[in-house]
């Protein structure tokens, strides 16, 4: 796969997934600082997911995300400044500040939306597929979820239905091993997320998903079988959030050696070690460089930028009678 791509291709990737990381770094930063209002939730350990599938997206494709959605945001090229602009409940946010931290969306580059509710962007994600299935497209849209999705209803009638229908979209576990607070070896019964697909009769597959490289191959396969009419398919990528359920989590639930292992498995680190004869070491280091600096920016205007007026306070949310 590595060798398929030209050293712009890889350098994007680079960028992107860097540029999470500093992000979240932050995020977990201001949380400790009580910045901000609410629960933040941080995607520092994933990044090969987000990256790995999102920059394979169209610009008529859509996808979904979950409360952890500061990584398929920043994955999608969403403006750091209106992330962060979100995230601190200001009028630059993306969504002018209603939706913050959880509720990340820009339907306007395919992100119909981060979902609190565990399992709720996978209907949802099948239902834009069937809507590309209908108006005769080849679009696809993707719905990113995690292990703990699976025990709700909405994860089986969006399978169910994506099934029957034959729909275009992809279905992306992210595997992090918990559910909040709960082992994934625990609370599966099944063993893994992609031996659940069988009575759906929807293909699926496990995979490293600390390695974005893998990802992406797994991606693009999904994708073309999705936009050559033959239905939806699934991709359990194995990560690991260092972060908690929240910022604030003591973490307490998961062993020492657990922990040390996947820290071992960091998907930058990978990155480098895989491409670093090939782009050099000094290219990635400025990246990572630029990227912070971007960063830095995005929250120091998110946080002298104003607060919506009062005004706003029933926009989008009531339709006005004609």
């Amino acid at each position: 796969m590595i060798r398929s791509l030209d050293n712009d291709t890889l350098l994007g990737l680079w960028e992107r997934m860097a540029r999470i990381r500093a992000f979240e770094t932050r995020v977990g930063e201001i949380a400790a600082a009580k910045e901000v209002a609410g629960y933040l939730h941080t995607y520092s350990g994933q990044e090969a997911v987000a990256c790995g599938v999102i920059p394979l997206l169209r610009d008529d494709d859509w996808f979904t995300s979950t409360y952890r959605n500061h990584g398929h945001a920043i994955a999608r090229d969403i403006p750091l400044d209106e992330i962060a602009g979100e995230i601190y409940g200001k009028v630059t946010g993306v969504c002018g500040g209603k939706g913050g931290s959880m509720h990340v969306a820009d339907q306007s580059r395919g992100m119909i939306g981060g979902m609190g509710i565990v399992a709720g962007g996978l209907p949802i994600a099948t239902g834009a597929a069937l809507a590309s299935k209908y108006l005769g497209r080849d679009s696809v849209a993707v719905a990113f979820f995690g292990d703990g999705a699976v025990h709700q209803g909405a994860w089986h009638e969006a399978l169910e239905f994506a099934s029957l229908f034959q729909c275009p979209v992809v279905f992306v576990c992210e595997n992090n091993l918990y559910a909040e607070t709960t082992a994934v070896d625990y609370h599966l019964l099944a063993g893994s997320v992609s031996a659940m697909t069988g009575p759906y009769q929807i293909p699926s597959v496990q995979i490293d998903g600390m390695d974005v490289f893998a990802v992406r191959a797994a991606t693009a396969a999904a994708f073309e079988r999705a936009r050559t009419g033959n239905g939806p398919s699934l991709i359990e990528a194995m990560t690991y959030r260092y972060g908690g359920q929240y910022e604030g989590d003591t973490q307490t639930y998961k062993p020492p050696t657990e922990v040390a292992y996947w820290r071992g498995q960091d998907p930058l680190l990978r990155f480098r070690s895989d491409t670093a004869t090939r782009l050099g070491m000094a290219t990635l280091d400025a990246i990572e460089q630029s990227v912070q600096v971007e960063v830095d920016a995005a929250f120091t205007a998110a946080e002298a930028a104003p607060w919506p007026d009062i005004s706003e306070v029933t926009t989008d949310v009531y339709t006005p009678i004609a």
